[in-house]
């Protein structure tokens, strides 16, 4: 973990940080790791094994062996396969969302995903995203960032996303989901979703992505300047 340059930006739901890390890692020529996603594929797992996400005793296991695949299609769009079944759908909708919000609260299975997320870390680097990635997962990155917006701003974005996927919301349903994710997040017990100390705190509010990424960028290039072109 030491030896891989690693570049981790966390924060709340709608902060953009995984479109954000995707187009950072993209850059970088670097791996990606979308932890929120290995959470989203425990709930699933635990759904099609009919384990309660309140079961930690029952998940952990389910998440020690997950039998997951990342890649992308013709057009270079993300693709997710669990036990052989592309699943990336069912694991972008709110629910997965808000399922994935749910098991991460347990400790016995953020234990199960510790070692599995840090093997991401290889050659030439990685970009990790999450909520727990420069205070639990990697927390001798080199650059930490930690992504904020408004809770308005967070909310429209999503209802964007739905809306452009022609996936019937409504704002205010929206910004519930959002604040009862972001309670969660934040007040859980294992690994609570906080800035790092020694994280770069930047605030997406109003930001285009492109503007968001070169910042990103200009940081790691500042800190990684051996090793960043």
């Amino acid at each position: 973990m030491n030896k891989v340059p690693v570049m981790t930006i966390d924060g709340p739901s709608g902060s953009g940080k995984g479109t954000v890390s995707r187009a950072a890692a993209k850059a970088l020529g670097w791996a990606l790791l979308d932890s929120g996603a290995l959470y989203r594929l425990v709930a699933l797992a635990g759904r099609k094994a009919g384990v309660s996400l309140d079961d930690g005793a029952g998940l952990a296991p389910l998440a020690e062996k997950l039998n997951i695949r990342f890649g992308s299609g013709e057009t270079g769009e993300e693709l997710v396969w669990l036990d052989d079944a592309e699943v990336t759908g069912a694991i972008r909708t709110e629910e997965a969302g808000n399922d994935a919000s749910k098991v991460a609260a347990l400790p016995v299975v953020r234990a199960a995903l510790l070692e599995r997320q840090r093997r991401f870390a290889v050659p030439p680097g990685l970009v990790a995203d999450g909520r727990d990635m420069g205070t639990v997962v990697f927390p001798q990155a080199e650059v930490k960032i930690f992504l904020t917006a408004s809770a308005a701003e967070r909310a429209g974005r999503r209802h964007k996303q739905l809306k452009e996927k022609g996936v019937a919301a409504t704002l205010a349903a929206l910004s519930l989901e959002i604040a009862e994710r972001d309670l969660r997040d934040s007040t859980r017990s294992a690994s609570p979703l906080v800035a790092s100390a020694d994280a770069i705190l930047l605030d997406t509010t109003g930001m285009a992505v492109d503007a968001v990424v070169e910042r990103i960028l200009e940081v790691a290039r500042g800190r990684l300047s051996s090793q960043v072109e």
